[in-house]
């Protein structure tokens, strides 16, 4: 049994009710609380499990034992590490889990070629750090040209988008590809940038990024200098006012927020209220750029009856990871600082980063077995991998990074 059956007892929440808040079956609820089971669907356990935390956290619950909200009752504990002990030989699907997650943040450990190394390689600079100098440096395969048409299609022409990817995929690059853009074209569009600094809805040091945030921060950044009025509906005049004033002036208007994951429903909720603004005949005032990890997806799924609103106005884009396109994004990251792929790489090396960078969580529940693969193959991990294998290269004295060195990364150590 999980202490979480425990909290929600002392809260006076049954099984069905937080069933209900969770949006799963009560059945779901008892097998989570009782036997620590979730559901297999990619993404759910976290999903429900950030969800939980949020419900506890709103009633009060202290948050350093919310953090144990997900661990077996002490007695339990005791007799499961006796079990465990029993049957030492035998690895359980959440050992082989355990195992795996350690593997991926090993490979997303931060890895930075030596000086030594790009000597080695005849590389002037490294081509992984400090790199994004303009929007040449930008790999693009097709997935990427779709999603960088998209965003600059809401920029110019208005619309309410979500690029969502994992974490390393290029998001941020995305934004800056977007400005550079921008001024690089000399168009007549303002960009809006709500930091969420100190505006988190997860961190319980901070407060969660309001509405009136998002008011404030248009004001200032379309009326610099201009006094904010006193009153929430005097201000979204004042916005909506300055929004026209600029419109009629040539500029369009586009709101980029970054880690939208982290912002709360009730935020997400008020958008499109910011989106349905118009010059008082048919053009939009504001479009709405949100970029965020895929918990964004998640908050924004179109079963949600609390963002519905939202959803039926928003696009989505994926960043996928490169996979299909490790080869030619290394070439053209090489080329980009005088570098030859082919005197680094082995004809081996690009298939083994794919395969180094694909992990397959193994889950059992009532006896059935569930194997879903998942690919970190984005530009972060690919960096990190890529650098450790060129100083183990090094280091051995190898002349090409090889198949056999991309597998040892990290397990040197």
């Amino acid at each position: 049994m999980l202490n979480l059956q425990l909290i929600t007892k002392e809260l006076g929440i049954n099984q069905a009710d937080f069933a209900r808040q969770l949006k799963v079956s009560t059945a779901t609820v008892s097998l989570i609380f009782k036997h620590n089971r979730w559901p297999v669907k990619t993404g759910m356990e976290f999903r429900l499990k950030r969800a939980a935390t949020d419900i506890l956290l709103q009633r009060g619950v202290d948050p350093d034992r919310v953090k144990t909200a997900f661990e077996e009752c002490a007695g339990q504990r005791a007799n499961a590490a006796q079990l465990t002990e029993a049957n030492a030989s035998t690895p359980s699907p959440q050992t082989t889990l355990s195992n795996r997650l350690k593997d991926e943040d090993m490979l997303l450990r931060k890895h930075t070629i030596t000086q030594d190394a790009r000597d080695y390689f005849a590389l002037p600079r490294d081509p992984f750090t400090n790199e994004m100098r303009g929007v040449a440096d930008v790999f693009l395969n097709d997935n990427i040209r779709k999603v960088r048409a998209a965003v600059r299609n809401v920029a110019e022409h208005g619309g309410m988008l979500a690029v969502i990817a994992e974490s390393g995929a290029g998001k941020s690059t995305v934004r800056k590809d977007l400005a550079k853009w921008i001024q690089g074209q000399q168009k007549s569009i303002v960009v809006i940038e709500p930091g969420i600094e100190g505006l988190d809805n997860q961190d319980r040091k901070s407060r969660p990024l309001k509405a009136s945030d998002l008011v404030e921060i248009i004001i200032t950044t379309v009326t610099p200098g201009a006094a904010i009025r006193q009153s929430y509906q005097a201000r979204l005049n004042q916005m909506r006012d300055a929004l026209r004033a600029s419109a009629s002036a040539g500029n369009k208007h586009v709101m980029v927020i970054e880690e939208a994951h982290r912002l709360a429903t009730q935020t997400l909720k008020h958008l499109k209220n910011f989106y349905e603004m118009d010059d008082g005949a048919f053009t939009p005032l504001l479009a709405i750029i949100l970029i965020g990890q895929t918990e964004l997806d998640w908050k924004l799924d179109e079963k949600s009856f609390e963002v519905r609103e939202v959803v039926q106005r928003c696009e989505k884009r994926f960043i996928e990871p490169l996979d299909n396109d490790v080869e030619a994004y290394l070439r053209h990251k090489f080329a980009r600082v005088d570098g030859d792929f082919d005197k680094v790489f082995a004809a081996d090396a690009a298939e083994a980063i794919v395969a180094r960078l694909r992990v397959s969580v193994e889950t059992k529940i009532r006896g059935q077995r569930s194997l879903g693969p998942r690919s970190l193959c984005y530009p972060l991990a690919i960096n990190n991998l890529v650098s450790g294998a060129m100083n183990l290269a090094h280091q051995g004295g190898e002349e090409h990074v090889t198949a056999k060195l991309v597998a040892q990364v990290g397990r040197e150590e």
